[in-house]
């Protein structure tokens, strides 16, 4: 009997990541932390030239904590992140659940303690910030793919992925708008965490796990998200060590104990209830109007809305033109399970997920990658609780590490020379197109966050549809008319406001701020009568809304002025002027004009009646002394005609010819 051949065993592949080539390049991992933090500070640093803009206002200049500087800093740490910028209980929990985020709110008190209301050092330290979280990123990726073993191969991986990362135009609302360090410092401090806690177990070195627990719970103070790296630890342990699932779980759950902790600090400030969605617009967009008021999506149009806008990241990220910082309803519409966009989002998640958890359990890093983008979208999708809007690009600032890690490795398996040999020239060629590219985006993009006024009348062309945006247009269109000359002021400006406020209020029929604007338009416009409705129905959406009850006291004061001196209609006068009193009877001004109408009028004891009273208001009035001794001397009282005209008169000599020349 002859003896079987024996079969020759087949080569077993080498993985690429395990291969090296002779490019030196690669492993120059200084050269590489100069150029990425070079990249990333040359492409925002048109923004030192920028103003604040969006919600500084709210987490700065306006936020009276911060702009008390070091001895604000207990108010931030006792409250929500918003009550230092409304000032009132309530208010600063619009948003369901509110906001507990002091870290970033104590920078910016040290920094206006240090520099002032200067914008140039807070976008100056956003750049620094954002250049040393993409080195951090490299820094992570290095350890990551085994940089001792595999420095050709790692070296590219972790630079062009961070290249990437810090020239990525989406980016751009994080790094241009001061407020968007918070998003800066909670992914600095996420990745920071991990790669100490990673560095602690290879090296056996287990104080810096605790070096590494300590920054986590910082930057949990900085943004929510932070969060998800309870999930993104381990999974990194299980795809890039030769951990045991005890030592996984053993690294994890001091990160936990940390987790709980900044919990209960949060609820101990905010409360333990998330709260209810608010039935408004602005604040919940996944309500629609039925009849007259608003009522909740329902399930199936949330949710399909809700993938809309998960579909839409996506192609942002691949194709991040045209940006706006405003998603908004209904620039964002009602969408439903009909739409082939949505259809397709759904079943690209569900896919993306089941292959994900596939991958990352057989410990491919590329499907650690799409896991790393999908836990980190999780909490800021809408899915799990309401973020305050449909979306916004700032709410992926930190899943796009996982995109951009992603397309990288996926590029690098794209031009695999075989089996056997890895390219390290068509990828880094192909990335650096790409940068190239979203470079010059990212710097192009920029220069819209110059000011509010550039901002809002540069991404009104893409959110046409958002109720917000076109309000915030036309109240910096208004701002600018009123800070004019009267000689350069026109109409075109105002109706052009008006525009945009029609707009606003038809795609969101119950905006009290809208209707606010509407009012001041009109008031400008001189159109009184329009001007009183708008505030009035802004006060029926708001009774206790202050700014109408202001506005519209002072526009009754106007139109009073306006129909007795431009008009000569007395009755009007009178009828505008006695509603504005009503409303604020100790307005010097409306005191004094209904003491003139009154006067014309022939009801001389009510004219002597204000202007005593305007006297009592201002004791130092020479015009009110002499317009009570007019009162007096036309109600044919001649001694106390004299008398408080000469008393102006010891007030100020001059009276009557000022009061002739009409000053």
């Amino acid at each position: 009997m002859s003896k079987k051949k024996k079969k020759p065993t087949a080569k077993k592949a080498i993985p690429a990541q395990s291969l090296t080539t002779s490019n030196t390049f690669w492993s120059n991992t200084k050269l590489h932390a100069i150029l990425i933090f070079a990249v990333a500070f040359l492409l925002y640093a048109n923004t030192l030239k920028n103003g604040y803009t969006q919600d500084d206002s709210i987490v700065i200049t306006d936020n009276m904590y911060t702009t008390d500087g070091v001895s604000g800093i207990p108010g931030i740490l006792s409250k929500d992140t918003f009550f230092g910028f409304f000032k009132v209980e309530g208010k600063s929990k619009l948003v369901s659940g509110g906001r507990y985020r002091p870290l970033t709110l104590v920078m910016f008190a040290i920094g206006y303690e240090l520099f002032g209301e200067s914008p140039l050092m807070g976008h100056l330290m956003n750049i620094l910030w954002f250049g040393l979280t993409s080195l951090v990123l490299y820094w992570l990726l290095l350890r990551l793919f085994n940089f001792d073993k595999n420095p050709e191969y790692a070296g590219m991986i972790a630079f062009c992925t961070s290249l990437l990362f810090a020239a990525h135009p989406i980016h751009t609302e994080v790094v241009a708008n001061i407020k968007g360090r918070d998003e800066i410092i909670a992914l600095l401090g996420s990745l920071a965490a991990l790669f100490f806690a990673l560095k602690s177990f290879q090296e056996k070195k287990p104080m810096l796990n605790f070096l590494a627990v300590g920054i986590f719970f910082l930057a949990l103070f900085s943004k929510e998200n932070v969060i998800t790296f309870l999930a993104i630890i381990p999974i990194t342990f299980w795809v890039f060590t030769k951990a045991k699932m005890g030592e996984i779980v053993k690294t994890t759950v001091p990160f936990v104990l940390a987790a709980i902790g900044f919990l209960v600090v949060r609820g101990s400030i905010l409360g333990w209830s998330m709260g209810e969605a608010p039935i408004e617009l602005m604040n919940n967009p996944f309500v629609k109007v039925v009849g007259d008021r608003y009522v909740p999506f329902t399930a199936s149009e949330e949710l399909s809305t809700i993938f809309y806008t998960l579909g839409y990241y996506v192609k942002l990220l691949f194709i991040p033109h045209p940006l706006t910082h405003d998603y908004y309803p209904r620039h964002i519409d009602m969408m439903s399970f009909g739409d082939v966009s949505v259809i397709m989002s759904l079943m690209g998640y569900v896919g993306a997920l089941g292959w994900s958890l596939w991958a990352t359990f057989k410990r491919n890093p590329l499907g650690y990658a799409v896991l790393f983008y999908l836990s980190t979208l999780s909490v800021v999708s809408n899915l799990a609780f309401p973020v305050g809007t449909n979306m916004a690009e700032r709410l992926v600032f930190m899943p796009s590490v996982g995109f951009c890690l992603f397309l990288v490795l996926g590029l690098s398996m794209v031009f695999q020379k075989g089996k056997s040999e890895i390219n390290t020239k068509i990828t880094p060629l192909v990335i650096g197109l790409i940068c190239l590219i979203f470079g010059a985006l990212t710097v192009n993009r920029n220069f819209a966050w110059k000011d509010n006024y550039t901002l809002f009348t540069t991404d009104i062309e893409t959110s046409k549809n958002s109720a917000k945006l076109n309000n915030a247009v036309a109240g910096e269109l208004l701002n600018r008319y009123g800070k004019l000359p009267e000689g350069q002021r026109n109409n075109g400006i105002l109706n052009k406001a008006v525009g945009h406020l029609n707009q606003a209020v038809k795609i969101h029929p119950n905006y009290k701020n809208a209707y606010l604007l509407l009012g001041n338009a009109h008031n400008y416009l001189k159109n009184y009568e329009q001007s009183i409705q708008y505030y009035n129905k802004s006060l029926s959406i708001d009774p206790g809304y202050s700014e109408a009850n202001n506005n519209l006291a002072i526009t009754y004061r106007e139109a009073g002025q306006f129909y007795g001196e431009k008009k000569g209609d007395l009755n009007k006068s009178l009828q505008y002027l006695t509603k504005a009193n009503s409303m604020n009877p100790s307005d010097p001004e409306v005191i004094r004009l209904l003491g003139v109408a009154n006067g014309i009028a022939g009801n001389h004891t009510q004219a002597i009646s204000f202007f005593k009273k305007l006297t009592e208001l201002q004791p130092n009035n020479a015009k009110a002394f002499f317009n009570l001794g007019s009162a007096y001397y036309h109600a044919g009282d001649a001694a106390n005609a004299d008398l408080f005209r000469n008393k102006a008169r010891q007030i100020n000599p001059t009276v009557e010819q000022e009061m002739r020349r009409g000053n």
